[in-house]
């Protein structure tokens, strides 16, 4: 793993064998999300690496693909994406990623031109609620909190990681109870004799406005 990693900067993580987006570190593992949104999944940071430019594409051109053919997407749309972002005027975030992107385009760089790309259009969607159209824009602040959605139970899972050369790759699967991944471990244990696993936990949260 690169000793430094921004939100939003492109991994491959050869476990699942996925690209993902960089999120965050939390204990001793790393949180990446699928291109174009999805669910996060934990990652080990010792194994994931920079995702090559041809990764970095193939991952891109599936998630517009994929949201293309759940209507999220327009022709339209399409062929905007395909195209270079523009920055929000006044913004130091935008400027300095299009500062980047410039720089690298002028030394040849096509990999670190598609890295500003990359995190100028998530920057634009967190910050700016997307990329800035035609003319003058405005917008708003509204604040949310984050809470648990108790209507969706949360999701255990248990990956058996023993081995030399690689991982068993053995998986619980999802389970509604902690007790049910203890339990597939003891019987996978006995089974094969390995003793290590990879243990996650997954919720769902919904935002709810204030006020």
């Amino acid at each position: 793993m690169p000793e430094r990693l921004e939100p939003g900067t492109l991994v491959y993580d050869p476990q699942t064998r996925k690209v993902g987006e960089y999120q965050d570190r939390v204990g001793p593992y790393v949180m990446l999300r699928p291109v174009g949104g999805g669910r996060e999944w934990q990652a080990d940071p010792a194994r994931i690496r920079a995702a090559t430019r041809e990764e970095r594409l193939s991952a891109g051109v599936k998630a517009l693909n994929d949201r293309f053919r759940e209507g999220l997407v327009t022709p339209r749309e399409l062929d905007d994406v395909s195209r270079p972002p523009v920055p929000v005027p006044g913004c130091a975030t935008c400027e300095g990623l299009a500062t980047r992107r410039d720089e690298a385009r002028a030394a040849f760089d096509g990999s670190a031109e598609t890295d500003a790309n990359v995190l100028l259009r998530q920057h634009q969607g967190r910050e700016h609620g997307g990329p800035p159209a035609a003319g003058r824009r405005t917008f708003r602040y509204v604040p949310y909190s984050i809470v648990q959605d108790a209507s969706a139970q949360p999701e255990y899972e248990a990956y058996c990681v023993s081995g030399e050369e690689a991982d068993c790759g053995a998986s619980s699967g999802p389970c509604q109870a902690p007790a049910e991944v203890e339990e597939w471990q003891r019987r996978h244990t006995q089974e094969t004799r390995h003793l290590r696993y990879r243990r996650s936990f997954a919720d769902y949260a919904v935002l709810e406005r204030q006020g």
